[in-house]
């Protein structure tokens, strides 16, 4: 039995005369914390776009758990287990922050999210307890009655991350989870992604931030030109040429 939880096979994908992707080659190890790095205009966030549904590659398949996902909608692979949380978080600003964080709670239970449910949030004692799990992990219990829109950036990235982890995910994708975090949120990130890949959960990350890279990723993959131009562990990157040409040794994002 394969432990590969996610395996994105020979995918290109073209916006007009331009080619995003690349006969890119995916394999996704279960329990695995997998980095997709690159300079700006790489391919990265395209990539997860097709992984998740968004888009539909011109060539090639995605597989999760064994199962084809290509041509699939984006709210059936969300329910199969695969939870996206966006570089720009999406959230609701005049709810709390317990509200926001069970409304997707009700969407994995009941299939979809509907307006009447809010009407009813506070009267689930079970989802709230849930909830209020996940705004522990991820520092911001103490926050849970407060109104979303006064957050900081930094914290609002933490109540998305929340937000996905309720949908409990086999395999979760990140893209910029440290984006506009101070070092010390950055540090509390980190341990928190540590946390949860000792859960098995599986994560892909898009991350500019090396330090954050280097201290989680068990494997990297290097996207330059819609093209994955090198793959390894952290130290075999490092010292990689062609990463240190294409991205670490010159302009980062």
């Amino acid at each position: 039995m394969s432990n590969m939880v996610l395996d994105v096979s020979d995918v290109d994908k073209s916006f007009g005369g331009l080619r995003a992707l690349s006969n890119i080659n995916l394999r996704i190890k279960e329990g695995t914390t997998h980095a997709i790095i690159g300079p700006n205009g790489a391919g990265k966030s395209t990539l997860l776009n097709v992984c998740i549904g968004q888009l539909a590659p011109d060539r090639g398949a995605v597989v999760f758990n064994g199962d084809v996902i290509t041509g699939r909608q984006p709210h059936e692979i969300n329910q199969m287990g695969v939870v996206r949380v966006f570089q720009t978080p999406a959230i609701f600003p005049d709810l709390t922050v317990i509200q926001n964080v069970m409304i997707p709670a009700f969407s994995r239970r009941d299939g979809a999210f509907k307006l009447n449910m809010l009407q009813s949030v506070d009267e689930q004692r079970e989802i709230r307890e849930e909830a209020e799990h996940w705004l522990e992990d991820v520092g911001l219990l103490s926050h849970k009655d407060q109104f979303v829109g006064s957050l900081s950036r930094g914290d609002k990235r933490r109540l998305e991350l929340a937000m996905g982890l309720i949908q409990d995910p086999r395999l979760l994708l990140l893209d910029e989870p440290t984006a506009g975090m101070s070092r010390h949120d950055t540090n509390t990130t980190i341990e928190l992604l540590k946390k949860i890949k000792m859960r098995g959960m599986t994560e892909v990350i898009i991350e500019h931030d090396m330090h954050v890279v280097f201290s989680v990723a068990d494997r990297i993959s290097v996207l330059a030109q819609g093209q994955i131009i090198a793959e390894g562990t952290p130290e075999e990157i490092r010292g990689n040429p062609k990463v240190q040409e294409a991205y670490l040794g010159g302009k980062q994002e």
